[in-house]
């Protein structure tokens, strides 16, 4: 009885190239489609696609982790591994995490009972010995995030430089007290940009004093809660480096109700370059990322695993660019 492979080696076509075939898969070539065809017709091969299906266990399904579908920087990346998986006859199952270690280990049971075929995590809010029997249950990818120890694919950038490069243009700037404000407290890019900002201020001969350290910071409410803390310090920061344009503009609003103004009183750079960044006045220095980018590299990377492709190209790495607005 004849096989995919058989069909394949007819064909002179890659195993993974028939399965799509066999799939209906967009963006197959006419001349592939009628080659496989004709091996199939030559090799009386009839493929039965239930028993096809219960074989592979294939969902075409992805879930991806998303700890707030309200950031703007997500749905982005979410846009971006969307337009891969649209391309490529995948789905997407959107999860959202709310930055709950809880929600996020319950989701994962879907990669464990074979209703998705992978994880892309955009986030993680688990350790991960919390969650690497999870991860041996099928492909996870992480994007934009990592977690120390994950032997598993991943796309990231190098979030050290973009603390470090932030942190030098206050610095250049002339400030000399500045603080440092991050997110989830499991977040490997924030740790990596604490560093950064850490390189910077040791560089310079600056003094890193520990109540300058915020580092549970995630949205524009938690933005305006550190400039209340910070307006109440004796001797107050003069610049702060945020991970979020969301709370850059939060600290922006807030310093504006105390009576301060900013970059004068109070200078103040974000990272992504939201749009959010040149809405609000004095618009944001930031660190801007090639979101979407991110998102299609982490699709592109998850589909060569499922299809047992090779891995694809290697692009010249994505990189970080300090953009200097109105705020510092």
């Amino acid at each position: 009885m004849a096989t995919i492979s058989d069909v394949a080696k007819l064909a002179g076509l890659s195993r993974s190239t028939v399965s799509r075939v066999l799939n209906n898969y967009p963006h197959v070539s006419e001349e592939k489609k009628k080659l496989v065809t004709e091996a199939m017709k030559e090799l009386e091969y009839y493929p039965n696609s239930s028993a096809r299906i219960l074989r592979s266990q294939k969902t075409n399904t992805i879930a991806v982790f998303i700890p707030m579908l309200t950031n703007p920087f997500f749905s982005y990346l979410l846009e971006g591994i969307d337009t891969v998986a649209t391309e490529n006859g995948f789905r997407l199952l959107v999860c959202q995490t709310r930055y709950n270690p809880e929600k996020e280990l319950q989701y994962f049971k879907l990669l464990k009972s074979k209703q998705v075929d992978g994880i892309i995590l955009t986030s993680i809010e688990n350790s991960w010995n919390d969650i690497k029997g999870y991860a041996s249950c099928g492909p996870v990818v992480i994007c934009n995030e990592y977690a120390a120890g994950a032997n598993v694919p991943n796309v990231r950038l190098d979030q050290v430089y973009g603390g470090y490069i932030g942190t030098r243009h206050l610095i250049e700037k002339g400030h000399r007290r500045i603080a440092y404000c991050r997110g989830s407290f499991q977040s490997g890019i924030a740790k990596d940009r604490e560093k950064g900002y850490q390189q910077a201020m040791t560089e310079y001969g600056l003094t890193i004093e520990e109540g300058w350290y915020f580092r549970t910071a995630a949205d524009y409410h938690d933005g305006k809660r550190v400039m209340r803390q910070m307006f109440d310090m004796r001797e107050r920061p003069t610049a702060v480096f945020t991970g979020s344009d969301q709370v850059a503009a939060g600290i922006i609003f807030e310093a504006k109700q105390l009576g301060l103004n900013v970059p004068q009183d109070i200078a103040v750079i974000g990272f992504d370059d939201q749009p959010i960044a040149e809405m609000i006045v004095p618009q944001i220095t930031t660190i801007r990322q090639p979101v979407h980018e991110i998102g299609e590299s982490a699709m592109r990377l998850m589909i060569s695993i499922i299809l047992e492709r090779e891995a694809p190209d290697k692009k010249p790495p994505l990189g970080l660019d300090l953009i200097v607005r109105a705020s510092t």
